[in-house]
């Protein structure tokens, strides 16, 4: 184990078993050559991290110009609003509007009440779920019961907007 050195020897000679293919000034520059590998990574490391720098600038103009041009469009929308309010409806007016919007809605609710037969079976099967709460399958016979009346119902109407 100790007898073969534990570091490569720094000179490295190109041998081919055969002839090579390359000029013999080629293989003699890169010999001669004190370029390793580190030093080659660290300077494509270099080049990488100056390329991203310069990338990042252009990134950084491109997103401070688009943000100047947001804020110029706010700020032209926000005097056309100013412009619009003093000549158009104000927050008084657009309140009123809505609530005589709101009054109106609620004239047209009219909803018409229950038959008895359906509300009196809507309350069958509450009052079974509220005695059943932790059986509500048992109440199956009062929702059919409901299911028929809401049905018959349902017949009556298609009935009276058909004829």
């Amino acid at each position: 184990m100790g007898a073969n050195e534990s570091k490569p020897s720094s000179a490295h000679v190109f041998k081919a078993s055969g002839p090579s293919s390359v000029s013999q000034d080629l293989v003699d520059s890169l010999q001669s050559s004190r370029e390793t590998d580190a030093s080659r990574a660290r300077l494509l490391e270099a080049q990488v991290q100056a390329r991203v720098a310069e990338e990042l600038k252009k990134l950084v103009k491109q997103e401070s110009e688009a943000l100047k041009t947001a804020h110029d469009k706010i700020a032209e929308a926000a005097a056309k609003n100013t412009s619009d309010d003093q000549g158009g409806a104000t927050r008084h007016s657009v309140s009123k509007q809505v609530e005589d919007l709101r009054r109106r809605l609620e004239e047209r609710k009219q909803v018409a009440p229950l038959p008895e037969n359906v509300d009196s079976a809507r309350g069958e099967v509450v009052r079974c779920l509220i005695e059943n709460d932790r059986r509500p399958l048992d109440c199956w016979q009062e929702v059919e019961k409901f299911k028929a009346e809401v049905k018959k119902m349902e017949q009556e109407w298609v009935n009276k907007v058909t004829s």
